[in-house]
């Protein structure tokens, strides 16, 4: 079940008709303050006004507090309202800002989503699938929450960084359960390398320790949103954010440091400065999906390197002159950090020939090339490596 985010609010359904025994003006224009509705956020309405058609005096400022199956709960004014899935203006997720107006019913409606200041988006889950998933918007800063109490996973810090980087806001890396002394030494001073120049806190939830500091990271009335894997004391952090308990917190097993999923969806958090968290289920994975601008904020140094080379086409393998292969032998560029650079690289660059034909004529092109330098066709390849192989084994007989 999703936390008791709405204590204050008046809850109501998508008729307008109210939940509890308070009594709703739908005169009511201001913005949703406690979901950080503000000066800036009121500018951003005016600047995109509804569409002609959709044109009333009724129209209110709101925001998605939560994407459910059937229903958006929507913040608008002082009220919370179930409402609809929009019928003409695309597919609302946590954190839009949303235009409400009435229907032809008397109702009330999402008829316009503002356009997004920044979006967290990743591959969808299932491999063959080219399409992003939009996880959330109009976030200022992404917390990648990393905890102590398991062994660190460079690659996974590195790949949700650079989505981070990517959706248009500040990554900030928020390291939990700092209580377990033993180990958070190590770990925090890991994490400050593989991050990157990302500023980082280390946070006890139990202890309170790091709360202030996780704060100030946070602008007037700004948006945090948490991202990281089941058991990770996310919703400790949260009820330590809110004052309250808000989440329920579930055991972590030791075996596999894997927890049960306290957090069933993305839902908007007041916090009671005036700032909103943005709460998510734990995420196995964090396919990248058209990263380019955030591989260049997390590995800019390596991109840097990559452009010292002598040959602007340097495979970065055997060619003189390579600035990847020189900084890899003096040690300026960790092994790992770029063997990690070039596994994303080549995920972003698959999807993208699933998606642009050019891209896929650009690769063949390539591969063709490589071939025809080698002096042999790909079949020729395959012939001479398949006689090798037959040639090893009839040696090997021979023994």
């Amino acid at each position: 079940m999703p936390g008791d985010y709405t204590r204050g609010l008046t809850l109501i359904n998508s008729s307008g008709t109210s939940l509890d025994s308070f009594a709703v003006s739908t005169s009511n224009r201001e913005g949703p303050a406690q979901y950080g509705y503000s000066a800036a956020a009121a500018r951003h309405f005016d600047a995109h006004p509804p569409e002609h058609h959709h044109s009333s005096q009724q129209n209110e400022p709101g925001r998605v507090v939560r994407v459910d199956r059937n229903l958006v709960l929507t913040a608008v004014g002082t009220e919370l309202l179930h409402l609809p899935y929009p019928l003409d203006a695309g597919v609302p997720v946590t954190g839009d800002w949303v235009w409400i107006g009435p229907n032809r019913a008397g109702d009330r409606q999402i008829i316009g989503i503002l356009p997004r200041r920044s979006e967290l988006s990743r591959k969808r889950a299932f491999a063959d699938s080219s399409a992003a998933q939009v996880l959330a918007a109009n976030m200022d800063v992404v917390g990648v929450v990393v905890p102590v109490d398991r062994p660190l996973t460079h690659n996974r810090l590195e790949r949700t960084l650079v989505a981070a980087w990517d959706s248009g806001a500040v990554p900030l890396v928020i390291i939990t359960k700092a209580d377990l002394a033993d180990v958070a030494d190590d770990v925090v001073g890991k994490v400050i390398l593989q991050a990157a120049g990302v500023d980082v806190v280390t946070t006890s939830a139990e202890n309170g320790d790091g709360i202030d500091e996780l704060l100030a990271h946070l602008p007037p009335h700004g948006t945090l949103l948490l991202l990281g894997p089941s058991g990770a004391g996310k919703s400790t952090l949260i009820n330590a954010l809110v004052g309250h308990q808000v989440q329920h917190t579930g055991e972590v097993r030791a075996g596999d440091f894997k927890g049960k999923h306290t957090t069933t969806s993305r839902e908007l958090v007041p916090l009671p400065n005036g700032a909103v968290l943005m709460d998510t289920p734990g995420v196995r994975g964090f396919g990248l999906f058209d990263a380019d601008e955030g591989m260049g904020e997390m590995f800019g140094d390596v991109e840097e390197l990559a452009g010292r080379c002598r040959f602007s086409d340097c495979a970065h393998l055997r060619e003189p002159g390579c600035a990847v292969q020189a900084a890899l032998a003096d040690g300026t560029l960790d092994e790992r950090r770029w063997i990690s650079y070039g596994k994303l690289q080549r995920e972003i660059a698959a999807l993208a020939r699933r998606t642009d034909a050019a891209a896929r004529r650009a690769y063949q092109r390539e591969w063709h090339q490589k071939v025809v330098v080698a002096g042999k066709s790909q079949r020729s390849a395959e012939r001479d490596s398949s006689e090798r192989r037959e040639e090893q084994r009839s040696q090997r007989k021979r023994r």
